[in-house]
Protein backbone atom coordinates (compact mmCIF):
# COMPACT_ATOMS: atom_id res chain seq x y z
CA UNK A 1 0.00 0.00 0.00
CA UNK A 2 1.41 3.10 -1.03
CA UNK A 3 1.28 6.55 1.15
CA UNK A 4 0.33 9.69 0.04
CA UNK A 5 2.85 11.81 -0.82
CA UNK A 6 3.80 14.51 1.58
CA UNK A 7 3.12 18.13 0.91
CA UNK A 8 3.33 21.48 2.39
CA UNK A 9 0.72 23.72 3.52
CA UNK A 10 0.99 25.73 0.56
CA UNK A 11 0.46 22.65 -2.05
CA UNK A 12 -2.76 21.23 0.34
CA UNK A 13 -4.19 24.76 -0.09
CA UNK A 14 -3.50 24.87 -3.43
CA UNK A 15 -5.55 21.59 -4.23
CA UNK A 16 -8.15 22.73 -1.82
CA UNK A 17 -8.86 25.99 -3.87
CA UNK A 18 -8.90 23.57 -7.00
CA UNK A 19 -11.02 21.12 -5.43
CA UNK A 20 -13.83 23.73 -4.62
CA UNK A 21 -13.41 25.46 -8.29
CA UNK A 22 -14.30 22.17 -9.70
CA UNK A 23 -17.15 21.18 -7.73
CA UNK A 24 -18.65 24.33 -8.30
CA UNK A 25 -17.78 24.05 -12.36
CA UNK A 26 -19.68 20.64 -12.18
CA UNK A 27 -22.57 22.70 -10.01
CA UNK A 28 -22.51 25.10 -12.55
CA UNK A 29 -22.93 22.65 -16.01
CA UNK A 30 -26.15 20.92 -13.96
CA UNK A 31 -27.75 23.74 -13.04
CA UNK A 32 -27.46 25.30 -16.65
CA UNK A 33 -28.96 21.40 -17.59
CA UNK A 34 -31.81 21.30 -15.53
CA UNK A 35 -32.57 25.23 -16.16
CA UNK A 36 -32.56 24.58 -19.90
CA UNK A 37 -29.45 26.97 -20.68
CA UNK A 38 -27.59 23.69 -21.79
CA UNK A 39 -28.58 20.22 -23.58
CA UNK A 40 -27.40 17.19 -23.45
CA UNK A 41 -25.46 17.37 -26.44
CA UNK A 42 -24.23 20.93 -25.38
CA UNK A 43 -22.68 18.95 -22.38
CA UNK A 44 -21.34 16.11 -24.17
CA UNK A 45 -19.13 18.40 -26.34
CA UNK A 46 -18.33 20.76 -23.46
CA UNK A 47 -16.92 17.21 -22.28
CA UNK A 48 -14.77 16.54 -25.18
CA UNK A 49 -12.72 19.98 -24.19
CA UNK A 50 -12.85 20.23 -20.11
CA UNK A 51 -11.77 17.87 -18.21
CA UNK A 52 -13.66 19.06 -15.01
CA UNK A 53 -17.14 17.68 -17.09
CA UNK A 54 -15.58 14.84 -18.37
CA UNK A 55 -15.54 13.69 -14.94
CA UNK A 56 -19.06 13.64 -14.20
CA UNK A 57 -20.99 11.03 -13.95
CA UNK A 58 -23.25 10.10 -16.74
CA UNK A 59 -26.29 9.17 -13.98
CA UNK A 60 -25.55 12.82 -12.10
CA UNK A 61 -25.66 14.52 -15.71
CA UNK A 62 -28.94 12.55 -16.91
CA UNK A 63 -30.41 13.61 -13.16
CA UNK A 64 -29.99 16.77 -14.06
CA UNK A 65 -32.50 16.26 -17.04
CA UNK A 66 -35.79 18.47 -16.25
CA UNK A 67 -38.03 15.12 -16.09
CA UNK A 68 -35.70 12.58 -15.35
CA UNK A 69 -35.87 10.71 -12.09
CA UNK A 70 -33.92 8.07 -10.64
CA UNK A 71 -35.83 4.99 -11.95
CA UNK A 72 -35.88 6.51 -15.64
CA UNK A 73 -31.83 7.25 -15.01
CA UNK A 74 -31.44 3.49 -14.08
CA UNK A 75 -33.31 2.41 -17.41
CA UNK A 76 -31.59 4.55 -19.74
CA UNK A 77 -28.13 3.47 -18.36
CA UNK A 78 -29.14 -0.37 -18.91
CA UNK A 79 -30.68 0.62 -21.98
CA UNK A 80 -27.44 1.79 -23.29
CA UNK A 81 -25.03 -0.29 -21.56
CA UNK A 82 -23.50 2.90 -18.99
CA UNK A 83 -22.16 1.34 -15.92
CA UNK A 84 -23.68 3.22 -12.72
CA UNK A 85 -20.02 4.57 -12.29
CA UNK A 86 -19.40 5.54 -15.82
CA UNK A 87 -18.10 9.49 -16.37
CA UNK A 88 -18.93 11.21 -19.85
CA UNK A 89 -15.41 10.96 -20.62
CA UNK A 90 -15.57 7.08 -20.27
CA UNK A 91 -18.40 7.13 -22.87
CA UNK A 92 -18.27 5.36 -25.75
CA UNK A 93 -19.73 6.30 -29.29
CA UNK A 94 -23.18 3.83 -29.51
CA UNK A 95 -23.32 4.71 -25.87
CA UNK A 96 -23.71 8.12 -26.32
CA UNK A 97 -26.28 7.50 -29.35
CA UNK A 98 -28.26 5.02 -27.51
CA UNK A 99 -28.32 7.94 -24.46
CA UNK A 100 -29.14 10.59 -27.01
CA UNK A 101 -31.89 8.35 -28.69
CA UNK A 102 -33.91 7.56 -25.61
CA UNK A 103 -33.85 11.26 -24.51
CA UNK A 104 -34.94 12.39 -27.44
CA UNK A 105 -38.04 10.42 -27.44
Amino acid sequence: MQTPPKLTDEQRQLASVRAVANRRRRAEVKDQLRTGEMTWEQVLALAETDDVVAGLRVSDVLLAIPGVGPMRVKRFMKYAHVSQTRRLRGLGPQQVRLLSRVLSW
